[in-house]
């Protein structure tokens, strides 16, 4: 199987610039995010929809975006 509908757009969050990277692998629908520079994942999820991918991946960053 290969990745499908492959999305990635930069976006802000929290005040900090993100990379959001979606895609599809079968049934299954992938979020990454990473912070830009380096490159270093925050979040990486999976869910139903790509929309629930994404969902759950935007929260996990939040949350850790404000403990620290």
């Amino acid at each position: 199987m290969k990745a499908e509908n492959y999305q990635k757009e930069k976006r802000e969050v929290e005040g900090r610039m993100i990379n959001l990277t979606t895609y599809q692998i079968g049934e299954h629908y992938f979020c990454h995010i990473d912070n830009v520079s380096p490159g270093a994942t925050i979040a990486r999820t999976e869910g139903a929809t790509l929309e629930e991918a994404r969902e759950l991946a935007l929260q996990k960053v939040i949350a850790r975006f404000q403990i620290y």
